[in-house]
């Protein structure tokens, strides 16, 4: 990643970050400290983790942090003021909460994206980027239904923004190993307690990154976008049996248990889960172009620099399973 092009996107800007306390937005603010924006506006519901980040950061004076929650459209009026880029990364993201509270889903994925989109476009910031989910393709359940509505609506604010200057993109990735609520997480915790692994189905394949790559990645597309975009990163799959077998042989020594003595524990399919994940649709693939790093799924012809991609789809069980040897590679940024 070329810091020269990134600075000159970010330095000197305001920038918004939605959701900034969770496991994306906390990373994009900690990363776009080093391009030296005017301020960055941490905006988040959880006063705590509000708290805890603004100790971790208290040595740079560039940080403001708010407490409100995206469902309140006044609130974020006053956070989006004077603002030229907003990373909206607030969201429920947890399937089986959102199954069992669909309303409150609602509530913040669907019904606090429009009220960002409304004040960003009324405050004519620079660019919004709308955090994205796989779950958001051909949706199977709830949260997945709900991002999907966000994505549609960030694509849509292009349309009807009048002769306003905003621009609206949105990116979309799968699961980030080590984020809040991770598997990843939910594994190291169990072989901590001596097991058992649970496991839904050990041939799930999920689409994974590590945090840099998602944030390098994130930052890239907002550098690129001029809106109506939907950037798909490119991504590795694996195997959800494979990455648990791998945490058990080199966190279990680490805990005090011997390998062989840390169970798997099958529990069956979670309501509202899918076996493989996908990443775009058919429909979106006649119009996805890419990048080296990424696909690019725009609604017109493409602009200079990307070519038509040759695929039909891009589903986690169309490509090859990262091997043990490479989940482990993958992991080691992660389990320190």
């Amino acid at each position: 990643m070329k810091e020269s092009g990134l600075g000159k996107t970010f330095r000197d800007k305001g920038i918004l970050i939605t959701g900034g306390t969770g496991s994306i937005g906390s990373a994009l603010a900690k990363k776009l400290l080093e391009f030296n924006p005017k301020v960055i506006r941490v905006f988040s519901n959880d006063e705590n983790a509000l708290f805890d980040l603004e100790e971790e950061l208290k040595k740079y004076d560039n940080l403001r942090f708010l407490v409100g929650d995206v469902r309140d459209k006044e609130r974020l009026k006053r956070a989006t003021e004077d603002m030229d880029i907003v990373f909206h990364a607030a969201a429920l993201k947890h399937v089986p909460s959102c199954e069992y509270n669909p309303f409150e889903a609602i509530r913040t994925n669907v019904i606090g994206t429009q009220n960002l989109l409304d004040v960003a476009m009324d405050e004519e910031v620079e660019k919004v980027i709308t955090i994205s989910t796989d779950k958001a393709v051909n949706p199977v359940n709830v949260m997945g239904a709900t991002k999907l509505l966000a994505e549609r609506l960030t694509i849509a604010a292009n349309y009807y923004k009048g002769l306003r200057r905003t621009v609206f993109s949105c990116v979309r990735f799968g699961n980030v190993l080590g984020s809040r609520g991770s598997v990843v997480q939910l594994f190291e915790n169990q072989i901590q307690n001596g097991g058992p692994v649970t496991l839904t189905d050990p041939d799930m394949m999920r689409f994974v990154m590590s945090m840099d790559r998602a944030i390098e990645l994130v930052l890239k597309a907002a550098q690129m976008a001029k809106g109506e975009e939907i950037f798909v990163f490119k991504m590795p799959a694996l195997l959800v049996g494979s990455l648990a077998e791998v945490m058990i042989e080199k966190l279990a020594p680490k805990y005090g248990y011997d390998p062989k003595d840390i169970e798997i524990e099958m529990i069956g399919k979670r309501k509202g889960e899918k076996l493989y994940e996908e990443l775009m649709t058919e429909d979106e693939a006649m119009n996805a172009y890419e990048t080296e790093d990424m696909l690019v799924i725009l609604p017109s012809p493409p602009r200079g620099g990307l070519k038509r991609i040759p695929i039909k789809r891009y589903t986690s069980k169309d490509i090859r399973g990262l091997t043990k040897k490479e989940i482990e590679d993958l992991l080691e940024s992660i389990l320190k």
